[in-house]
Parts: C-alpha cells; sequence; structure tokens
C-alpha cells in the first residue's frame, strides 16, 4: 500500500508529538516542610560566624531530564528569618537588615543549567532582596530524584550553594565595624511533583 503525502505528512505530526510528550518537562512544588534557605554571615569581623534560615518558603521547578533543562522559582517569606535567639531575629527585620515591612518576600529565580549524567550542576539566576536584583549563580552539590514512598509520585531534592555581598543588597549594617559582607547561602530543597 502506498503512502500518500497527506499520510507521510500526518504520521511526522504524530511523530513529532510523541517526542514532544516524552520530553515534556515536569513541574515540582517545593515542599516547605523539607526546604530551609539558610546562610552564615560575619559577627564582628571573624569574631564568629552567625547561622541562620528561613522557615517559610514557596515555589516550584521544572525538570526536562531528556533535554537537560529546566527552571527554578522561589519565594522567601523574610519575616520567617530564625537565628535560634529571638532578639536578632526581630533586629534582622528591621529597615538596617532586611526591612522586612518593606520587603516581605526574597525570590530567587533562574535557570538549570551544565547537566551530567542527567542532573544539574549549577542554576544561573537571581535574586531579588529589599528590591534589587542580582545575578546569583548556584552550585548544585547534590541532586537526586526518588518515587515519594508516602504521595507515590516523584520526589527530587538538591543541595546547593553560593555567596553574595550583603552590601550589594544595601544591608551594610556592621561594615563600618570591620565585618565582612559575604554571606554564604546553603540551600536545601525538597519538591514534589505535581499530581
Amino acid at each position: 500500500m502506498t503512502r500518500t503525502p497527506f499520510r507521510l505528512a500526518l504520521a511526522a505530526v504524530a511523530g513529532l508529538a510523541a517526542c514532544s510528550a516524552q520530553a515534556a518537562s515536569t513541574t515540582y512544588i517545593i515542599d516547605p516542610s523539607h526546604t530551609y534557605p539558610s546562610f552564615e554571615a560575619d559577627h564582628m569581623g571573624g569574631v564568629s560566624l552567625w547561622r541562620g534560615k528561613f522557615n517559610s518558603s514557596s515555589g516550584k521547578v521544572t525538570l526536562d531530564k531528556a533535554a537537560g533543562a529546566g527552571t527554578v522559582d522561589i519565594v522567601i517569606d523574610t519575616a520567617s528569618i530564625d537565628f535560634g535567639h529571638d532578639a536578632m531575629n526581630e533586629h534582622a527585620r528591621a529597615p538596617d537588615y532586611f526591612d522586612t515591612e518593606k520587603h516581605p518576600q526574597a525570590r530567587y529565580a533562574g535557570t538549570l543549567v551544565d547537566f551530567v549524567d542527567g542532573k544539574p550542576t549549577r542554576v544561573a539566576g537571581t535574586l531579588t532582596l529589599r528590591g534589587v536584583t542580582k545575578p546569583v549563580d548556584l552550585k548544585i552539590n547534590s541532586f537526586k530524584c526518588i518515587p515519594h514512598p508516602m504521595h507515590k509520585r516523584e520526589l527530587c531534592g538538591a543541595d546547593a550553594l553560593a555567596t553574595i555581598q550583603r552590601d550589594d543588597y544595601g544591608i551594610s549594617a556592621g561594615k563600618d565595624w570591620g565585618f565582612d559582607m559575604a554571606v554564604t547561602l546553603r540551600i536545601q530543597v525538597e519538591a514534589v511533583a505535581e499530581e
């Protein structure tokens, strides 16, 4: 049986649709109970290192493993800052630090890049903090996906790292006293595939 040009075109379109379906990206919703962006910052010019985290965050990740592509979009509630020290938490919400009344959210958005063996090793993105947006790339130290034992959907998690200069975002408190403005971001994230 000979195939007409129409049938050949129809077969080609069907083949492309099948390939697109196989290569479609999956959206993963951030699990806020297992995602805690944290940081390390100098205190008193090297006398000690303060560590804190944000207790409330949300967002999503898209991932196309076959194409080696994806995106990240995370929103952080800056008022949820937690140093494990109530007075410091309150101070950190003030205008000379996170100014949470005027800037209740920070946001990180980026693209998953540099895939190795189907896993991203870096995020090329931007961090918006106190209304200032700057490029920040995250190094992904680990990335793994497994079937979630309870939700019966795929669960992906990562541990990522970056260093920023906090005075770039208008947080320069302590600079005149010799505080190092470099802050190390350590981000643990878990996200579950949408139903």
